[in-house]
């Protein structure tokens, strides 16, 4: 499974005042989520929390085509349990065969980027090319997932 964020670097009290200032920063995103989520609810949807992802997480979302979708720190998801694998972007583009990652561990990676990114990260995630490889935060979810670190998207010498 893929480590938290931070590593252990950061004091306790450090990490979780910043945690928590990222959940308030979300919590535009966070809200939509909410809604979207007790929408869900109306059509057999089910809510529960998550504290390892940071997120309240809807299962048996009853709409799209399959798979998760993170708004801040909800998470609303088509299946039972987010403890399944899944497919990276590449492999599913056909860039060659990748193992299978744990879609739970992908969905964290964004939560942390909704974290950072607060109300600017579904602006910025659709300029950098939505649902698709080409887009540097599923690049980073997956790599996160694979091997527990590189949630976001770019290093200091730029795109990953």
């Amino acid at each position: 499974m893929a480590a938290h964020a931070g590593g252990g670097r950061l004091s306790p009290w450090l990490r979780r005042a910043g945690q928590a200032l990222g959940i308030a920063w979300a919590s535009p995103n966070t809200a939509l989520g909410l809604l979207a989520g007790g929408i869900g609810m109306a059509f057999g949807a089910h809510a529960h929390l998550r504290p390892r992802d940071m997120a309240v997480v809807f299962h048996g979302w009853p709409w799209g085509p399959g798979g998760a979708l993170t708004m801040g720190n909800v998470i609303l998801h088509t299946g039972d349990t987010l403890d399944s694998p899944c497919i990276t972007y590449a492999h599913r583009a056909g860039h060659g065969a990748e193992p299978h990652i744990v879609l739970a561990d992908h969905e964290r990676a964004h939560v942390y980027q909704y974290m950072v990114l607060g109300p600017l990260f579904l602006p910025v995630y659709l300029l950098c090319g939505g649902v698709s490889v080409r887009n540097p935060f599923e690049r980073a979810a997956d790599r996160y997932a694979q091997c527990g670190r590189g949630w976001w998207p770019w290093s200091a010498s730029g795109p990953s």
